[in-house]
């Protein structure tokens, strides 16, 4: 049996297939549904240690599911590194359970050091930071999912200042419909959603 398959290596792999899982609902656009729960949940510690370990371990930083894919990554990354360390120095691996419990401890603090950079260029949704009202007139692609009439989805959008914003967007005209790649023209927004027309780049260039 292949190492990576060994028993004491299950809780890594089962991360890691989780990890894929993950990315492929972000892929066929069904991640963004309940979005505004997953992505941006409310983390107000009660307690100043509560905060100060969110801070430390990243929580907050970006939005819950991103978090939680770094997590998976350092983890069973990780712990299929300290298994590989073990057998070599050893000829056998740790049991699973405390390998999960040792892997843990370092993949915590790791996560929260990865999600600082991480922050900073990871595109935010709508905020307040600008008046969203300026994103209109600018060009989006459609990152996630199939925008029809009453079915809106992810399209990133570039602002003024070059920050890249995650909005979603349905077509301005019925019948249309658009797919993932696809350029639009943000033309009029009602609440958080935004509502756009197809991009011609040769004479649409007010998002450049």
């Amino acid at each position: 049996m292949p190492i990576l398959f060994a028993p004491e290596n299950t809780p890594f792999m089962v991360a890691l297939a989780v990890l894929a899982l993950l990315a492929l609902a972000q892929v066929v656009g069904l991640a963004h549904l309940g979005h505004a729960d997953l992505d941006h949940p409310d983390l107000h510690a009660e307690t100043d240690v509560g905060a100060g370990l969110a801070s430390l371990l990243g929580i907050g930083r970006l939005p819950l599911l991103a978090w939680l894919s770094v997590l998976l990554a350092v983890f069973g990354l990780g712990g299929l590194t300290l298994q590989q360390l073990a057998d070599g120095m050893t000829g056998h691996m740790l049991p699973a359970l405390p390998a999960s419990g040792l892997t843990l401890l370092g993949a915590l603090p790791v996560t929260g050091l990865l999600s600082r950079p991480l922050a900073h260029i990871w595109p935010k949704d709508e905020t307040s930071a600008i008046d969203i009202e300026a994103l209109l007139a600018r060009r989006g692609r459609i990152e996630i999912g199939t925008a029809s009439r009453n079915n809106p989805a992810r399209a990133m959008v570039k602002d003024e200042t070059g920050q890249m914003h995650l909005v979603m967007v349905e077509p301005h005209e019925d019948g249309t419909m658009f797919h993932q790649g696809d350029e639009v023209l943000l033309v009029r927004r009602e609440g958080d959603r935004f509502y756009a027309i197809a991009c011609d780049p040769p004479f649409l260039t007010a998002g450049d």
